[in-house]
């Protein structure tokens, strides 16, 4: 594991922009008609607002004198009215424009979870998940507050502070003047430093986003962190982690206070201003009370909304920092995708494999050529099995062959078709994978056995599972085939894991099946049972073996021997044997006489 705390303080980070929500644009205007009753809503709570200070001056200059005391209540009863229609308004705008951003929010993540769905493996040879996990929930939440609660205050003041400065200048063109020159002085400050307080706010979830990525991986690897007692050490480093996503969080949060604080005391300043040179107005004689309190109280509704507007902007500028991460991760484009006219793969499935002079290196290593020049066939319902060193390219060809990469040379064939042409998921749907490590989801047995085929009746669930010699321990579970297994199958065997393995390939019944020591978590008696299983599947279809035991191959129709991304020996286990100077014979000697040696040694023993 990586230490995340360096990285995030060190790497340069990207310039952001309001430009950064523009892409957001589009699933907001899904919902038409809700942005429409939020601006309706929106536009009566603004004008019902804006109303006060005219009653304000009404009741100033023509309540208080003696014909005009009954004006009094019927002001106060219209206060009334209209501070009922306010709250209505109010409470349906907030209402339409924070749905508005959990809808946005939530078709924004499903979007963003497809898109790294179907990203290719070279993506996640680099990615790490944890970030990605953090872009999906803690960026996507901070553009909530964007199209929410952000959304509907700048809305709300906009409203206001135009409705304010028209009030103003209809009231008072002289004082308005002085409120008018103030804007730029107040304005001009948000603008110039928004570009930092988004920047530091962009830094501070992409520091917040590495210290997730840590989380993940150590969590994901706990007890390998506590058999090698290192809980001290991961926590120290995961605490470092935690201190600077909250030094840059704070540094964020201190220019955005910064700015709030300077913007409302400009805007507050300047109607003190005002309210100073209208009450020497009031005393020369040249307007009423009535009309100076409603031109103050106009003008500290402007000014309170020019404050949260400012607010606003750094809740936005912050929001665009999310964005541009969102952005990049949907700008990524896999290299393995879909052509546009795609070959379809012959009908019925044959299940051939070619490899037509091969050669591979990964993406993250494209100076080490993994396979070079390789070329070999797979006759229909063949049993092939590979084997050779590590490190040979045994299980780059699976890679290969169900296109989780693309080769740099040659072709690899599928029935004839040229995978890159064809769909990949129908290349893919032609092949049942049992890896080497198998993956076991934090669900039901059933649903894991399920996976590859999801609309499996529960019948053919658990006859896959019975071929599978995985029935036995699964009914013996506490709840049977409804128990939940915890994440990644801790709660399982390495055994039991790999038999529900099998069980997902056996269901699945493609004519392809890939073999990655599938038997090699077993004991002498499951894997027994199940490689009679395993016969009996591979019967009628095409298979393809990968081993490092060269006792599980023995009855393969044809062994391949890899060495250096090379196929450089082929034939039967007994044709391969009888070449005594030659790389598989050189492994059976390995293998079996060190074998019957450590038997010898343990007969003796005893």
């Amino acid at each position: 594991m990586t230490d995340m705390t360096a990285g995030a303080s060190e790497t340069p980070q990207p310039r952001t922009s309001l430009k950064a929500l523009k892409p957001l644009l589009p699933y907001a205007a899904r919902h038409k008609g809700w942005i429409a009753g939020a601006l309706v809503a929106l536009t009566v709570a603004s004008g019902a607002t804006l109303t006060l200070p005219v009653a304000v001056r009404r009741m100033i200059d023509f309540g208080f004198s003696t014909e005009g005391a009954g004006l009094i209540d019927r002001y106060f009863l219209g206060m009334v009215v209209v501070v009922g229609v306010l709250a209505v308004a109010s409470g349906f705008r907030y209402f339409l424009v924070m749905t508005l951003g959990e809808r946005v929010v939530a078709d924004l993540r499903s979007d963003l979870f497809a898109h790294l769905a179907r990203l290719d493996a070279a993506f996640y040879d680099t990615a790490k998940t944890g970030e990605l996990v953090s872009r999906l929930t803690a960026d996507t939440t901070q553009m909530k507050s964007a199209f929410g609660s952000s959304a509907s205050i700048a809305l709300r003041n906009l409203f206001m502070f135009a409705g304010s400065i028209g009030m103003m200048v209809y009231t008072s063109p002289k004082l308005s003047m002085v409120v008018l020159v103030a804007i730029p002085v107040i304005v001009l400050p948000l603008v110039a430093s928004g570009r930092t307080v988004r920047n530091r706010s962009r830094h501070a979830q992409d520091t917040l986003a590495d210290a997730s990525a840590f989380a993940a991986e150590a969590l994901g690897a706990t007890r390998t962190m506590q058999a090698f007692v290192a809980e001290e050490a991961t926590i120290s480093r995961f605490s470092r982690a935690v201190e600077s996503a909250y030094a840059a969080a704070r540094a964020a949060m201190g220019a955005r206070a910064i700015l709030t604080s300077v913007a409302i005391f400009l805007a507050f300043s300047s109607v003190v201003a005002v309210l100073w040179l209208g009450a020497q107005d009031v005393l020369a004689g040249r307007i009423t009370g009535g009309l100076l309190s409603q031109f103050v109280l106009a003008a500290v509704l402007g000014a309170s909304s020019l404050g949260q507007l400012s607010e606003v902007w750094s809740d936005l500028s912050a929001a665009a920092g999310a964005a541009a991460r969102i952005a990049e991760l949907l700008g990524v484009r896999s290299s393995i995708g879909t052509p546009a006219n795609p070959v379809s793969l012959p009908e019925p499935a044959r299940g051939e494999v070619s490899f037509d002079n091969v050669s591979f290196a990964y993406p993250t290593r494209p100076d080490a050529t993994v396979v070079s020049s390789l070329s070999f066939s797979v006759k229909s319902g063949e049993t092939v099995a590979i084997v050779g060193p590590s490190g040979a390219g045994k299980s780059t060809v699976f890679q290969l062959l169900m296109r989780f990469y693309d080769p740099t040379g040659g072709r690899v064939l599928l029935d004839g078709v040229d995978v890159k042409s064809a769909d990949p998921s129908e290349v893919r749907g032609r092949m049942a994978l049992v890896p080497q490590d198998p993956v076991v989801f934090g669900a039901s047995v059933i649903d894991n056995i399920r996976y590859g085929r999801t609309d499996a009746s529960d019948a053919d669930v658990i006859a896959a599972a019975e071929r599978a010699a995985a029935d036995e321990f699964i009914r013996a579970l506490p709840q049977g085939y409804r128990t939940r297994i915890g994440e990644r199958g801790v709660t399982l065997s390495g055994g039991q894991r790999q038999r529900l393995a099998i069980a997902r390939a056996i269901l699945m019944n493609a004519p392809i099946l890939l073999l990655d020591e599938a038997t090699s978590a077993l004991d002498a008696e499951n894997e027994t049972l199940v490689q009679r299983a395993l016969d009996n599947v591979m019967k009628g279809r095409t298979t393809i073996v990968i081993a490092h035991r060269l006792a599980t191959v023995l009855g393969a129709d044809r062994i391949l021997v890899m060495e250096d991304g090379k196929v450089v020996e082929e034939g039967t286990h007994a044709s391969l044997v009888a070449n005594k100077d030659g790389l598989y014979a050189r492994l059976a000697r390995l293998q079996f006489e060190t074998g019957a040696a450590a038997l010898e040694s343990a007969s003796a023993a005893e």
